[in-house]
């Protein structure tokens, strides 16, 4: 499948067969294809749970509603971020480059991060939201579906994983084989009313 393809057809599908397993193969690959999404200053925040455990899915789904696709998807992802990442050997994130380079973006990381816990937090999100979008394609081009969620209480299921302090929740990517399709796209505004050319 194309990229194009995958984009078109990606849909956020809820009901899912309990039955088909994701092999631990096809798993490494989709999350081989999930790291090379994007983060500010290649720090790599992401952590991504997999739940496997069945008792564990079932806590999970009684603090998400109830909602079937925690326990019937083939896999569970909660994609989690280490907010102090950049502050954790930074310079593993320029492994490579030359020593000159390695400083001047140790720095930059540690002047751009130090004493502003609202930047660790948007960049946490943009970066989650990036490798979100980045599994779920990658999973579509595999064949499978998959369902972004935002529906759950974030304490209760950071309890359940034993999410360190300095960690967040971005959102939980569920990944199998539908039972059924989603509904109908509605409601998409067309391009020219969310593209704005040069200012509002």
């Amino acid at each position: 499948m194309n990229i194009n393809e995958a984009i078109q057809n990606r849909r956020a599908i809820k009901l899912y067969d309990p039955s088909v397993k994701i092999s631990d193969d096809d798993f490494k690959k989709l999350m081989e294809l999930t790291i090379l999404a994007p983060t500010s200053f290649n720090i790599q925040h992401w952590r991504f749970v997999r739940v496997t455990d069945k008792a564990k899915r079932e806590q999970i789904r009684a603090v998400a509603w109830g909602q079937a696709q925690v326990t019937d998807a083939s896999e569970l992802v909660i994609i989690c971020a280490d907010l102090k990442a950049w502050a954790k050997n930074p310079r593993r994130y320029s492994n490579g480059a030359p020593e000159d380079v390695q400083n001047y973006l140790e720095k930059a990381l540690t002047d751009f991060y130090t004493g502003r816990e609202w930047i660790e937090r948007d960049e946490a999100m943009r970066s989650v939201g990036m490798a979100a979008q980045t599994l779920m394609l990658a999973a579509q081009g595999m064949g499978y579906d998959s369902g972004p969620m935002i529906g759950f209480d974030q304490d209760a299921v950071a309890k359940i994983i034993n999410l360190p302090s300095d960690h967040v929740i971005g959102m939980f990517v569920v990944i199998g084989k539908r039972t059924a399709d989603a509904h109908p796209r509605i409601g998409r505004l067309p391009v020219d009313q969310v593209v704005i050319n040069n200012s509002f």
